[in-house]
């Protein structure tokens, strides 16, 4: 889809969910979206323009908002409050990413700057796969179970494409000629097996030790300024870390007199969100606490919790999430992760929460949780109720 504009593929998702609700258009008083990397074709509020490409009324507005990699479940947690608060009724939540485009040329990046010396000084924030292993090294987590855990996700991704659970949930998208760009998710591998991920080399040795600066400041360094003598043993590779890829989502949230006054059914309701912030040089540890607030705020435990989705941007972080909290494997990412079909950072939070919604209602269960680890060290967490 790289040929794409990406105003035209968050187009083509709002498109399909105003067409399958059969809404006004006009109703809608806000499109929330989310993208991380808000630069070039990407910039310039990708909500509204998207909105107006795919044919909204001019009166529904739009903002796009940044959260990092946890973009697209904040935008869904701004619509629910705004709902709940009495503000709004009818808001399209979501995000959008082009990876195929930000991988091209530099992209300022608050973490990664190296003239941001102040920051650096303040917070030294290397690499996320750098952190990756980093958080590996620290929590003694070996590369063994971290492939284990990869091979589980292209295994669960595979079975639920073949099984058909994304299909109600996936629209085919088209070029500018009406020819089609793509029908199916791509990048999964199901061929995948644990001797083909032992062979992979890791991939963050060399990027942890290259000069950022004329000092000879290197991320490995800046980790050592936070952990003094930690030794990181590099254990993240291209198939235990999330893939990079196109993506887009959206999410239509209602008050319950609009839903009433307009027929709609509701499939299931935002029970809390929260928001949590963590060490900025690790930056991939914040989901841990980010779930235990998100279960106080909602008044649950962990054994309520029927399915988790915890986005796999490493192998590690959804590892820790499983040892930390002591949650049952098969409740987690139960139909695959990124590790197997992708990260678009700011759509992903979105993509899960339809994700785990579809599967609630598969397996006929009630509450499901989402998180996600964001860059600077933070995490949005959800609970949804499935109605």
């Amino acid at each position: 889809m790289s040929s794409l504009h990406p105003q035209r593929l968050s187009a083509a998702v709002l498109r399909a969910i105003a067409e399958r609700s059969g809404i006004d258009t006009a109703d809608v008083e806000d499109i929330l979206w989310g993208t991380s990397t808000q630069v070039g074709p990407q910039s310039n509020d990708l909500g509204r323009m998207a909105a107006l490409d795919a044919g909204y009324d001019v009166r529904s507005s739009g903002v796009t908002l940044s959260r990092f990699c946890g973009s697209g479940i904040t935008t869904v947690s701004y619509a629910a409050a705004s709902i709940m608060c009495g503000m709004q009724d009818l808001v399209v939540a979501g995000g959008t990413e082009m990876m195929s485009i930000n991988m091209v040329g530099p992209i300022p990046s608050p973490f990664m700057d190296r003239e941001n010396l102040h920051l650096r000084a303040l917070h030294p924030m290397p690499q996320q796969g750098v952190s990756a292993d980093a958080i590996a090294t620290l929590e003694g987590i070996e590369r063994e179970a971290l492939d284990q855990l990869a091979l589980l996700s292209q295994q669960r991704a595979d079975a639920a494409i073949r099984g058909g659970y994304f299909s109600r949930s996936l629209i085919p998208i088209y070029h500018e000629d009406g020819t089609l760009a793509l029908d199916r998710e791509e990048f999964p591998r199901p061929g995948t097996t644990y001797e083909s991920l032992a062979a992979l080399k890791p991939s963050f040795s060399a990027m942890a030790d290259q000069p950022l600066d004329a000092n000879g400041t290197t991320y490995r360094k800046l980790v050592l300024q936070k952990y003094p003598g930690l030794e990181i043993r590099h254990v993240h590779h291209a198939g235990n870390s999330s893939g990079v890829v196109d993506g887009s989502a959206a999410l239509l949230l209602a008050s319950e007199s609009y839903a009433k006054a307009h027929g709609l059914k509701p499939r299931a309701r935002v029970v809390a969100s929260v928001n949590m912030g963590d060490c900025p040089t690790l930056m991939l540890n914040a989901p841990v606490p980010a779930a235990r607030k998100v279960l106080e705020k909602a008044g649950l435990s962990l054994k309520d919790i029927d399915l988790f989705e915890i986005n796999e941007a490493f192998a590690v972080v959804t590892e820790k999430f499983i040892r930390d909290l002591n949650v049952d494997r098969d409740k987690v990412n139960v139909n695959g992760g990124s590790m197997a079909l992708g990260h678009p950072i700011g759509a992903t939070g979105s993509i899960l929460i339809g994700t785990v919604l579809d599967e609630l209602e598969r397996r006929d269960r009630q509450f499901g949780l989402v998180t996600m680890c964001a860059a600077g060290g933070m995490a949005p967490a959800i609970i949804i109720e499935r109605i």
